[in-house]
């Protein structure tokens, strides 16, 4: 890659994701008994839109236990739901999700792996799809992984932030479940290593 490559890269990159980040929403959830959800500060519409149908779940249906607590990928959705081992935390955030279905990948899996400052390399697919993208990211506002990434036991899937929030709420990733940054902040801080997903 040349050097003017790189840097129209980076410039791109850093002003959609600056655009990005000044319209951001950073919407922050939280249940009440009810079972309702209480969005605490204003939504675009286009995020009004997509989670029109955002409901909270039940976790029973979907796993036997809630050993090492569980996160619920529902692509139909666009939304990620996690529990706690011991019941007293469910959280439920806006997601972007896989753009097609041949990018969709849906069962069982766990997190294997957590990074605070996530580095990024595009895979062999998505160099041939965009061969005008770097081989390497580093950790940064460039990141597409944004600031924390769970790595899941299947090869290059990951839950994890991102600087363009226009992506949330739709289908816009080359696989991966995307999250606002702070909200893969908080769930980075509620889960860990060996934390059960399922991908619906």
């Amino acid at each position: 890659m040349t050097s003017s490559n790189h840097n129209s890269w980076n410039r791109r990159t850093f002003l959609t994701g600056a655009a990005a980040l000044m319209g951001a929403p950073a919407l922050a959830q939280s249940v009440d008994g009810d079972a309702t959800v209480e969005i605490e500060r204003d939504v675009t519409e286009t995020v009004r839109r997509n989670i029109s149908s955002f409901r909270t779940l039940d976790w029973q249906p979907y796993f036997s236990t809630l050993n090492n607590g569980a996160i619920l990928v529902d692509i139909d959705s666009r939304a990620v739901h996690f529990w706690s081992e011991d019941q007293s935390v469910y959280k439920l955030y806006p997601s972007s999700v896989p753009l097609t279905e041949d990018l969709t990948r849906r069962g069982r899996t766990s997190v294997v792996r957590k990074v605070e400052g996530p580095s990024w390399r595009p895979t062999p697919s998505m160099l041939q799809r965009n061969p005008d993208w770097p081989a390497y990211v580093g950790p940064g506002p460039d990141n597409p992984l944004g600031t924390h990434a769970l790595y899941l036991s299947w090869t290059y899937y990951r839950i994890h932030g991102t600087h363009d929030t226009r992506k949330i709420g739709r289908r816009s990733s080359n696989g991966c479940v995307g999250l606002y940054n702070e909200h893969i902040s908080e769930l980075f801080a509620l889960t860990k290593v060996g934390t059960q997903v399922l991908l619906i």
